[in-house]
């Protein structure tokens, strides 16, 4: 199967709600793409983006949100 990369470099990123402003453990997620949900570290803009299936990031945030 082939692979093809995703070009993030218009993403529109959204911050966590649980960040802070003294530059705590944050992440950011991007918009917009269906079935796709991007991940980055807040702390590290340029840096790389994990990608996980809209349906594995909504069971994790579900997992997190339960253990809260």
């Amino acid at each position: 199967m082939a692979s093809r990369a995703l070009d993030l470099s218009n993403a529109s990123w959204r911050k966590s709600s649980y960040s802070n402003g003294t530059g705590g453990n944050c992440v950011e997620v991007g918009e917009n793409f269906p079935g796709i949900v991007p991940v980055r570290d807040s702390k590290d803009p340029q840096g790389p983006a994990l990608l996980f299936s809209a349906a594995g990031w909504s069971s994790f945030v579900a997992a997190v949100k339960a253990d809260a």
